[in-house]
């Protein structure tokens, strides 16, 4: 490669990040007015909270993909001529659950949410959404107990659709007893409540106690630099692969997803979550549909 064709490439990766920089800027600018307006809508809302329980489900493990529109999954799981329109009535036909990302970078609307119930049709489909960074990595749980309420309208909105929600921590976001009581004093019980942590040092026995009196899910990963243990703190344990080595690029093998079900069937939980977030190079469907088939669900 010529160097004026490196100086295009480099200038051209410049305006590529210069480009998602501003458009993560608006997004953020963005949640929290969509924030305000999910607020709004849940005092004025007809669609009763459901109070002390959450919905409830039939299957023993749910397995699937974080995500399910990526363009690189293009001629790997999904057919090179299938229009995008019909991209989510084929992953439907093989996995009975998704983990939503997109309402981590975007506060989904209360339209939004009402989309995604109608979307499988009479398909029993079950999501798991992950909740927006305004209140996770913007605010850091600092005075986020009426926000968590606000994004809980998603749950009474999906009704027996509504699988967990997933409370995503950054790596820096480190262990304090404070930041902990931060983090469970404004859960809502009423939910399904996930957390998951980047930094190693939330491993330990404090986290776990307090976790298992509140009921809230310890989420257990395989990523790099964290435990690859299979924690439960409640009736459902709750795992994300990402990839042991390599974040999101991983192409798991049989041996590595026979010992992530071994693990999940010897906890004793309920209930299983088990999501796959190797989505860069096309891997999380043939690894989430091998697990599917390892824990005794065929598609």
């Amino acid at each position: 490669m010529s160097a004026e064709a490196i100086k295009r490439e480099e200038f051209g990766s410049d305006e590529r990040r210069e480009r998602r920089r501003l458009r993560r800027e608006k997004q953020r600018i963005e949640n929290v007015g969509r924030a305000a307006k999910m607020h709004t809508a849940r005092f004025a809302s007809r669609i009763a909270e459901r109070g002390d329980t959450v919905s409830c489900l039939e299957a023993y493990a749910y397995v699937g993909c974080s995500g399910w529109f990526y363009w690189k999954w293009r001629g790997q799981f999904y057919p090179t001529d299938l229009p995008t329109g019909e991209w989510f009535d084929h992953y439907a036909t093989r996995f009975d659950t998704v983990e939503i990302n997109a309402s981590f970078y975007s506060w989904p609307t209360v339209a939004n949410v009402k989309s995604w119930f109608r979307h499988p049709g009479k398909r029993n489909f079950v999501y798991t959404v992950k909740v927006c960074e305004l209140i996770t990595h913007i605010k850091r749980f600092k005075g986020t107990k009426t926000l968590v309420r606000d994004f809980g309208m998603i749950a009474d909105i999906l009704g027996d659709r509504m699988g967990c929600f997933l409370f995503q921590l950054p790596p820096s976001y480190r262990f304090t007893k404070a930041r902990l009581s931060d983090i469970l004093g404004q859960l809502d019980p009423a939910r399904r409540n996930v957390v998951e942590f980047r930094h190693a040092s939330w491993w330990n026995e404090t986290v776990y106690l307090a976790f298992r009196e509140t009921g809230t899910i310890f989420c257990s990963c395989s990523g790099p630099r964290l435990p690859d243990a299979m924690v439960r703190t409640a009736d459902d344990v709750y795992v994300r692969l990402h990839g042991p080595e390599r974040w999101y690029r991983h192409d798991y093998t049989t041996d590595q997803l026979t010992k992530w079900a071994d693990k999940i069937r010897a906890s004793g939980a309920k209930r299983a979550w088990v999501y796959f977030n190797n989505d860069y190079e096309g891997f999380a469907p043939k690894n989430a549909l091998a697990m599917r088939h390892l824990l005794g669900k065929e598609p």
